[in-house]
């Protein structure tokens, strides 16, 4: 009983301790609670004005009013898609399925893009109503990715080309094409960009184009790009892979004249040198044991050619063009579009281990072969 009686007591003092030692620990938190500042809402939260002011707030000072400024509304699409819409067909081929637009309404005139009636056999029309006719080309250009076919018909609805010189970025415009090859569909999107310059997977470069956030999916390919009036400013042709609400348009001043052109002679008439080219690198100087591995190596000379007629032979490497120096296929090309026909250029090149030069007057590009 005593040993029972001493652990009891024990415990007594300890929690009683214990009491006394919370009861001093609230006290102190209270204590320095107070001394921090921390006693009413206003106190917490008033700042203490900055001591280097400069005399130049404002006290009455408010936003400016909007009424000065000019209400901006969203267009009407769905009108500019009624005028448009009827215009665009969708383009069929043996090997591709692409888009185009009625430029001539009497004369059955379609304008679309060079690669998607490219080495087609059969090219097949299919319009707005459905109505599906068999096509012909009227002419196609390479380097500009345009082209032009002729369907049997008249009184077809047709589309205007627009002043794309005219065009701002932030504009609001529409694409319309066969996309996937499931019939017309439209998307709207603004102008990103001006006067671009890209590379097609081919190596080729196309000039001038339109950037714009419209979706413009396989099967677009020379579909119309649309102002806000309903007039072509673009010929969709290409988009970066990968890249999101980066799509290109030919633009409308660049391919006003090509078309003409097209539609007059069925072809472009170009300064033309007559030589099939390839880009030098190492490994086509090593397989063919060339001593330079840049330029611009001839892999065939047409025959009653200004490059024939200058002596360039199949093998020549050309490494300078009217005192430029040339280290690509596509740089030879690019110098020979500077000039003009009956233009007489100076081309530098090498042959075995030979730098040699020869002067060679520019033609105009032959017909192409039917």
């Amino acid at each position: 009983m005593p040993i029972k009686a001493s652990a009891t007591k024990i415990n007594h003092i300890m929690v009683s301790r214990f009491k006394y030692i919370i009861l001093f620990l609230v006290a102190v938190v209270l204590i320095f609670s107070g001394v921090s500042g921390c006693t009413t809402p206003h106190d917490a939260f008033t700042p203490l004005p900055p001591s280097n002011l400069t005399g130049t707030a404002e006290s009455n000072w408010t936003f400016p009013t909007t009424d000065n400024q000019a209400n901006i509304s969203l267009p009407n699409f769905a009108a500019v898609v009624a005028k448009v819409k009827p215009a665009v067909v969708s383009v069929t081929t043996d090997i591709a399925k692409g888009s185009g637009f009625v430029i001539d309404g009497e004369q059955g005139y379609i304008a679309t893009n060079d690669h998607v009636v490219e080495n087609a056999q059969n090219i097949k029309v299919t319009l707005d109503n459905g109505e599906t006719l068999s096509a012909t080309t009227v002419g196609k250009d390479a380097l500009t990715d345009l082209a032009v076919v002729k369907i049997d018909a008249t009184d077809l609805p047709y589309v205007s080309l627009g002043n794309s010189s005219s065009l701002a970025v932030g504009e609001w415009v529409l694409a319309t094409g066969n996309a996937f090859g499931m019939g017309l569909r439209v998307t709207e999107g603004i102008i990103s960009g001006l006067n671009v310059t890209i590379t097609l997977s081919s190596g080729e470069k196309l000039y001038n184009l339109i950037e714009t956030t419209a979706a413009i999916n396989p099967g677009n390919s020379g579909g119309p790009l649309v102002n806000m009036k309903g007039e072509v400013i673009g010929i969709t042709s290409a988009k970066i892979l990968g890249a999101e609400n980066m799509g290109y348009a030919i633009s409308s001043d660049s391919a006003r004249p090509i078309i003409e052109d097209l539609i007059h002679q069925g072809y472009i008439i170009r300064p033309w040198l007559g030589v099939y080219l390839q880009t030098m690198d190492w490994l086509t100087a090593w397989l063919n044991n060339l001593p330079i591995i840049a330029g611009a190596l001839v892999t065939n000379v047409t025959s009653d050619s200004p490059a024939e007629a200058a002596g360039l032979k199949k093998g020549d490497i050309i490494t300078k063009f009217q005192g430029k120096e040339i280290d690509t296929a596509q740089a030879l090309q690019e110098a020979i579009l500077d000039c003009y026909v009956g233009e007489k250029v100076e081309i530098t090149f090498v042959r075995g281990k030979v730098t040699r030069t020869t002067h060679a007057v520019l033609s105009s590009t032959p017909p192409p072969q039917s």
